[in-house]
């Protein structure tokens, strides 16, 4: 067992490493270097095809001979580490970000990680949304205690650039419309309530709001984090979008470590 081990690592080396000598794949352990060849080539057009499957937009934006490229230079520096095909292109992102070509587009990284974003909401796992009624029990003083569960296809993307804006028109069959890079930035937020992946460009105050959510931190905390970034925060607005978007699955009250004075509801 620990021969054949031995000679699937070597084999597995050689098929990703070009430089490689071919590694004996026949009944005697020879080596056949055409035969070898074709499996090295196949293995390397499967993961460029991977990845032109999951970034369609960033593939539009960049052309089809450059995106084939750039992922061949990605995949031969990050092989799967999963045998699960959905799981490769992970990194693209970053990687993309490090592109020395690509240097001079630093928006398409942005797009590349709502591509992800939306691969990985459209396999998330199905969750019941929290029905509005049962935070009625919740009195107004310990409102800024709860903490919320996000659906598990919940993504936020942050952005300088109008990052949904270039993924919506490239992402589309349609010719895409210009867009101008200093139109402003674009948060998104990817997510999968129902059927179908929804993204949305989202209010500076929002996307914070919901990174704190998702780390587990309080209505309290999330809503001190939106109203840094945006000084008309609504805390009570947003608590109502998250519920009737069914992005909200489960609340909780933090238990507090000391009796605090009586004050207001932090949601008026």
């Amino acid at each position: 067992m620990r021969q054949l081990d031995e000679m699937q690592r070597a084999f597995a080396r050689a098929l990703l490493d070009p430089r490689e000598a071919p590694v004996g794949d026949d009944p005697a352990g020879r080596p056949d270097p055409i035969r070898f060849a074709v499996y090295r080539n196949n293995f390397a057009v499967s993961l460029i095809e991977t990845l032109e499957a999951g970034y369609p937009a960033l593939r539009r934006l960049v052309g089809e001979a450059f995106f084939r490229a750039c992922a061949g230079h990605y995949a031969a520096q990050a092989p799967p580490r999963s045998p699960i095909m959905l799981l490769y292109g992970d990194r693209f992102a970053d990687f993309v970000t490090r592109f020395e070509p690509l240097a001079d587009y630093p928006y398409l990284a942005d797009v590349a990680r709502i591509e992800r974003a939306w691969l990985e909401a459209y396999h998330a796992a199905e969750a019941e949304p929290l029905a509005p009624a049962a935070l009625a029990r919740v009195a107004a003083h310990r409102v800024g205690d709860l903490c919320f569960t996000l659906h598990p296809s919940v993504r936020i993307v942050h952005s300088i650039y109008p990052a949904v804006s270039l993924w919506r028109v490239n992402v589309s069959r349609e010719v895409p419309a210009p867009i101008r890079l200093d139109s402003g930035a674009e948060d998104a937020l990817i997510a999968r309530p129902d059927a179908e992946v929804q993204v949305h460009a989202v209010p500076p105050d929002a996307a914070p709001f919901l990174d704190v959510l998702s780390q587990g931190g309080t209505l309290a905390e999330a809503a001190a984090e939106a109203a840094s970034a945006s000084a008309s925060f609504d805390l009570c607005a947003h608590i109502a979008a998250l519920l009737k978007s069914g992005l909200v699955t489960a609340a909780r009250l933090r238990r507090r470590r000391t009796r605090p004075p009586k004050r207001q509801s932090v949601c008026r």
